[in-house]
């Protein structure tokens, strides 16, 4: 497991009410990436992430961080990852420099003075740094709370929605600086409900559902694996009469006019011989590539969702 960022292998948790939330995960996170957790509600994404902060006791299986275990070596392996949680807790007491430095203290950290000012300046929050952190607003408290889980400098650094409930600005804000730790060389993980800050940030992408994983792979591999196209035709038959054949893949939108769907990337030149054969008028053709949306959406259906969680299972089990 070692020479890895964070190496999970078999992870299973089974609370005490009988609910498994993870069912056998295999991971592993190559030091430098910026790699993506996505998952419906209830996939099992947090309980991963409480697991490797130590926040949760996993059932069954191994995790490593850096190369060290979090359970031979709990309080190393906690200073190595920084955890920016969803839910905000900040004390409201302290000022925003107070936080940070009693927080670095935590971890053992000397003279932590000069990296808060730089957390404080890099997050735009150095003109606040006085503040009670009461007296914040929202924005300026999630970006205070990500400060938080960087005082101590870990190598593996973990986003759990970390954009969640800000305005569009400060999305992209975040964004840029997660840009700027990846180029210093942090391990990156988010977990995000936003499609496409994931196909913006990540090199790769692991798909959770049902406790199991249902992909895992470079953003670019997924969308290929992916092959099929949106397809939109605005039909201009006689006196607006449907197609007599709808092709497979496209339904037919009376009131519109107009064919949609999605069909495999070879099926259009097909689609064009069965256009060409009722001498009809397509009067516009879009064909959009596939997103990370719609392999997402694929591989949390019920059907694909069942066979990776058995598949899973399968290769765990004993």
């Amino acid at each position: 497991m070692s020479g890895a960022a964070l190496a999970i292998d078999g992870l299973r948790k089974t609370y005490a009410n009988g609910v498994t939330a993870l069912c056998g995960v295999d991971l592993n996170i190559a030091a430098g990436e910026v790699f993506a957790i996505l998952g419906p509600n209830g996939a099992g994404k947090s309980t991963l992430i409480n697991i490797v902060a130590q926040v949760t006791a996993k059932s069954a299986g191994r995790v490593a961080v850096m190369g060290v275990d979090i359970e031979a070596q709990p309080q190393l392996a906690k200073r190595l990852v920084g955890v920016t949680p969803q839910e905000i807790a900040l004390d409201p007491f302290f000022t925003v420099r107070e936080l940070l430095i009693n927080h670095a203290g935590y971890y053992g950290v000397r003279k932590p003075g000069p990296w808060v000012d730089e957390l404080l300046q890099r997050l735009d929050l150095a003109k606040h740094a006085h503040k009670r952190t009461r007296e914040l607003s929202g924005g300026m408290k999630r970006r205070l709370t990500v400060a938080k889980s960087l005082v101590h400098q870990p190598p593996l650094v973990i986003l759990d929605e970390p954009t969640a409930g800000v305005d569009v600005a400060l999305r992209h804000g975040l964004w840029s600086f997660i840009r700027e730790l990846h180029a210093q060389g942090s391990t990156v993980i988010l977990t995000t409900h936003y499609l496409e800050e994931a196909q913006e940030l990540a090199g790769r992408v692991a798909i959770i559902n049902q406790g199991a994983l249902a992909a895992c792979d470079r953003t670019e591999n997924l969308l290929a694996d992916f092959a099929a196209r949106r397809v939109e035709i605005q039909w201009k038959g006689e006196n607006g009469a449907a197609p007599d054949v709808i092709p497979v893949g496209l339904q037919w939108d009376a009131g519109a006019c107009r064919l949609h769907g999605e069909l495999a990337t070879d099926a259009v030149s097909e689609l064009m011989r069965w256009a060409g054969e009722r001498a009809c008028q397509i009067a516009d053709l879009r064909l959009e590539p596939p997103r990370l949306e719609d392999v997402y959406l694929h591989l949390t259906s019920g059907a694909a969702a069942t066979a990776g969680k058995q598949q899973q299972e399968a290769r765990h089990a004993g």
